[in-house]
């Protein structure tokens, strides 16, 4: 990203809900992603994330609510391209054009040097197969490119759908990289994506949504973090019994031990002043965002998204 991104803009989802049929797709979402984070865009399939993606970049209407780009619909900005690059489905580029061609019509389409599409074929690594024809690239390829079409407005904004999809290891690290610097640089990027390893170790910010509705939003770090204190004692019915009498709220683990909503050193004092012998304690580790994400979607009914649209370069 060349351009400065000082004053990027915030997305920002209002009460959004879209139909269609009796059922909604998004049912009243709203959420923010903010410059200077990449925020991870998650549910299971049909929980409305291609829905929210097409009225985000203008391909749907909301039903109700509003997604705004810096406080306007995709369609009220100027030039949409320059302020926020979108690749939903790098699938639908034209296989008979070469890499350059594709850059070039966009960089004319655009109102941009047609030297920037050599510049974004260096940025997304196909530089050598910049005159090979998109019908000859391999899935891993044409998701560069598709992402290249994303920057060659040179925006401050990315939305990107299932980037990581074909790429091998160093694809991966190279498109990682790329989105941490983007996001270091003041970008905002909303990456949706099925890959929950990939999204762990790129996204600061996570959004996670089943059934068309927010399920839970916050700071990576936060919704994986230590959620308390695992503790066992000798006696376990004058533990649980000490429990109740403080109003500690516990649960019973799959180990045998209990979940304690205390820090560890606050529950080996409450066990020195009821005389507990306690034969394990320590703080519960962090879930991983696997475990969270099953664990926030796993028993919502699916509802059918519509088709992912095409890939949007004005």
């Amino acid at each position: 990203m060349t351009s400065t991104t000082s004053s990027a803009p915030t997305l920002e989802l209002r009460a959004l809900t879209k139909r269609y049929g009796a059922r909604p797709a998004v049912d009243g979402l709203s959420f923010e992603c903010r410059p200077g984070t990449v925020t991870g865009f998650l549910g299971p399939n049909g929980a409305g994330k291609s829905t929210t993606l097409r009225i985000l970049t203008g391909l749907a209407e909301a039903d109700e609510g509003a997604a705004l780009i810096g406080g306007r619909r995709y369609r009220e900005l100027e030039r949409p391209a320059r302020t926020i690059g979108v690749m939903l489905d790098a699938g639908s580029l034209h296989g008979g054009r070469s890499g350059l061609e594709t850059l070039r019509l966009v960089a004319r389409t655009l109102g941009m040097p047609a030297a920037r599409a050599e510049e974004v074929l260096e940025i997304v690594g196909l530089a050598a197969a910049a005159r090979k024809r998109v019908s000859g690239y391999s899935y891993g390829m044409r998701q560069r490119l598709g992402i290249g079409v994303a920057l060659m407005g040179d925006p401050c904004v990315l939305v990107l759908d299932e980037p990581a999809n074909g790429l091998d290891p160093e694809g991966i690290r190279w498109m990682r990289r790329l989105l941490r610097s983007f996001a270091d640089a003041g970008g905002t990027v909303l990456l949706s994506s099925h890959q929950l390893r990939e999204v762990e170790a790129t996204v600061d910010h996570l959004v996670v949504i089943s059934g068309g509705r927010l399920v839970r939003e916050g700071p990576l770090e936060e919704l994986t973090a230590v959620a308390g204190t695992r503790v066992a004692a000798l006696d376990e019915t004058a533990l649980r019994r000490a429990l109740d009498a403080h109003g500690i709220a516990f649960e019973p683990r799959a180990d045998g031990e209990l979940a304690v909503s205390l820090a560890p050193e606050d529950m080996g004092r409450l066990a020195l002043r009821e005389q507990l012998v306690l034969t394990s304690l320590g703080a519960d580790v962090g879930a991983g965002l696997e475990e969270v994400f099953f664990s926030l979607t796993g028993q919502e009914e699916p509802i059918a998204d519509e088709p992912a649209p095409a890939l949007r370069t004005a």
